[in-house]
C-alpha cells in the first residue's frame, strides 16, 4: 500500500518536476514514445508490442515485491515525463493514483485489468496467458492512439507477441495434462496463481499466507492446518515465490514430508540473467517447476520461452 511518506517525497521533488521542460523528457531519445509501466509484467508487454518505437520506464525492479513498494523521486519524474502510463490494476499498484496526482502527470493511464474478466479481488490476472493476450490488445490500441504514425508497427508487434503466447499457452496446457489428475494439487506462498490453476486444471489446496497479498502473516493455526492438508492430500512439493524468503515454506515442507520445489515467479519477473526475465520465460519456468515438483520428477516438458 501507499506509504504516508510519499507526500514528503512528492513535496521534495515538486520544484524539480515543475522546472522540467519538454526538452528534458526522459523519453527524449529520438521520437520514441515514453511508456511508464508500474509492474515488471506490464513493462515486458509494452516492450514486446512497442519494440524500437517505445522507451519503457519500469517502476518496479525485477524480483521486487510490489506489495512493499515505495515510490522514489525518479519514479515521480518518470510519471511527469510519460506519454503513456500502464498499470496492472488492483492492489499490486494501487499506489499509482496518488503518485500521479502528486506528480501532476497528465499522460493517459491504461489499467490493463479493466479489459479482463477478473476473479473477485484477485489482481494476478497475468498468470493466465489468455488474459495477457487481452492486455496486449489494450496496449496496442493505446500506443496506436498515442503515436498514430507507427500504428502498423504496434499492430505487427502485438500480432507476433500474441502468436508467441498462444503457442506457449497450448504447450503449457499439454504439459500439465501429463500430470495425473490426483497429483494436480498446488501449495504456494500466497494466493497468486489462482488464474494459472484455473486455466490449466490445478487445484490450489492451500497457501502459506492465506491472502491475495504477501503483506499478511500466517498464524500458528493456519500453518498447522496447512501441514495437515498437505499430508492428507499427499502433496509431493510446495512452492515458494522468488521474491520471498522461503524459510516458512521449508519448515512446512519438513513438517509435512513434502519438498520445497523450485521457486515460482508470481508477483514479479526476474533479472535479465534469470529464467523469469520475461513473461514468457516466467510461465515456462513455473510450469516446468510445478510439473517436476508435483510428480517427483516423473514428468518433464519442453516449452517455448524456456
Amino acid at each position: 500500500m501507499m506509504r504516508c511518506s510519499i507526500w514528503l517525497l512528492l513535496a521534495a521533488v515538486a520544484a524539480l518536476v515543475a522546472g522540467c521542460g519538454e526538452d528534458d523528457r526522459a523519453a527524449g531519445v529520438g521520437d520514441r514514445v515514453t511508456v511508464v509501466a508500474t509492474t515488471t509484467h506490464a513493462a515486458d508487454f509494452a516492450r514486446n508490442v512497442g519494440g524500437m518505437q517505445v522507451e519503457v520506464v519500469q517502476l518496479l525492479a525485477p524480483n521486487a515485491d510490489p506489495h512493499e513498494y515505495e515510490v522514489r523521486p525518479r519514479d515521480v519524474q518518470a510519471l511527469t515525463d510519460a506519454d503513456l502510463i500502464l498499470r496492472s490494476g488492483g492492489d499490486v499498484d494501487e499506489w499509482l493514483g496518488e503518485a500521479i496526482e502528486g506528480a501532476g502527470a497528465d499522460a493517459p493511464v491504461v489499467t490493463l485489468s479493466d479489459g479482463i474478466p477478473l476473479e473477485g479481488d484477485d489482481p494476478h490476472w497475468w498468470q493466465d496467458p489468455r488474459n495477457a493476450i487481452k492486455a496486449i490488445a489494450e496496449i496496442r490500441a493505446a500506443l496506436g492512439k498515442a503515436d498514430a504514425s507507427h500504428a502498423s508497427d504496434y499492430d505487427a508487434g502485438a500480432k507476433a507477441y500474441t502468436d508467441e503466447l498462444t503457442e506457449l499457452d497450448a504447450a503449457v496446457a499439454a504439459c500439465i495434462a501429463k500430470v495425473p489428475e490426483a497429483e494436480r494439487k498446488l501449495v504456494t506462498t500466497h494466493d497468486a496463481l489462482g488464474y494459472y490453476a484455473r486455466r490449466y486444471g490445478l487445484d490450489v489446496i492451500g497457501t502459506v499466507i492465506p491472502s491475495l497479498t504477501t503483506e499478511g502473516q500466517p498464524s500458528a493455526g493456519d500453518t498447522a492446518e496447512l501441514v495437515q492438508t498437505i499430508e492428507d492430500a499427499g502433496v509431493k512439493a510446495i512452492f515458494a515465490e522468488s521474491s520471498v524468503d522461503p524459510k516458512v515454506e521449508a519448515a512446512i515442507a519438513s513438517e509435512s514430508g513434502a519438498k520445497v520445489g523450485k521457486a515460482l515467479w508470481a508477483d514479479t519477473l526476474g533479472p535479465e540473467s534469470s529464467d523469469g526475465a520475461t513473461y514468457a520465460q516466467s510461465i515456462a519456468s513455473n510450469t516446468a517447476a510445478i510439473v517436476d515438483g508435483l510428480t517427483g520428477g516423473a514428468v518433464s516438458c519442453s516449452l517455448p520461452g524456456a
